[in-house]
């Protein structure tokens, strides 16, 4: 499968359960199930998952130096007190992250 090659060169651990149809990607204590769906349409998927993490942008810089496809978005801060980014995998899944910033 190969979103499970996209996610170990972010840095996941993967793991398929041998159809190549379904398998999980983990890093730290989050987990992203992963599974073959051909319907999905990346322009219409309103999907999305959220990691909260100690250094957005140290994670950016990790991701980006990867290789990995898809897209990637610097982050950059919000009003409602988070630094987030984005990075859009190559089969149009959308995964948002952010740190909080610090306060005064």
């Amino acid at each position: 499968m190969s979103a499970l090659e996209h996610y170990a060169a972010l840095g996941f651990t993967v793991r398929n359960y041998g159809d190549d149809e379904y398998g999980y990607a983990q890093r730290d204590e989050v987990y992203v199930h992963l599974s073959r769906f051909d319907e999905l349409d990346p322009a219409t998927n309103t999907s999305a998952a959220y990691f909260y993490v100690a250094d957005a942008d140290a994670l950016y810089a990790a991701w980006t130096a990867s290789g990995a496809g898809g897209r990637f978005h610097a982050p950059s801060d919000t009003p409602y007190g988070l630094r987030e980014g984005a990075h859009v995998d190559p089969d149009g899944n959308l995964l948002r992250f952010g740190s909080w910033l610090p306060r005064d």
